[in-house]
């Protein structure tokens, strides 16, 4: 399924994205806007800063999977 289909379905979920430059990033995807995608990302401490990018460098956009509990 391409990436714009799935994004929809992950606003406000926390997200792996792919640039098409072979980096990538994750955070909090807050929304889209005027060919960006908004990511609220972690700097440091209690920092936090919504980044952009545009469509045509993102490559993919995943979910992150949910956490397994220890077993004990």
């Amino acid at each position: 399924m391409p990436w714009q289909h799935k994004i929809a379905y992950l606003i406000g979920q926390p997200v792996g994205v792919s640039l098409t430059n072979g980096q990538g990033t994750s955070g909090v995807l807050c929304g889209v806007s005027d060919g960006k995608l908004l990511v609220l990302e972690y700097l440091y401490q209690s920092q936090f800063a919504l980044k952009q990018y545009d469509f045509h460098v993102i490559q993919d956009v995943n979910a992150f999977p949910p956490c397994q509990q220890p077993l004990y």
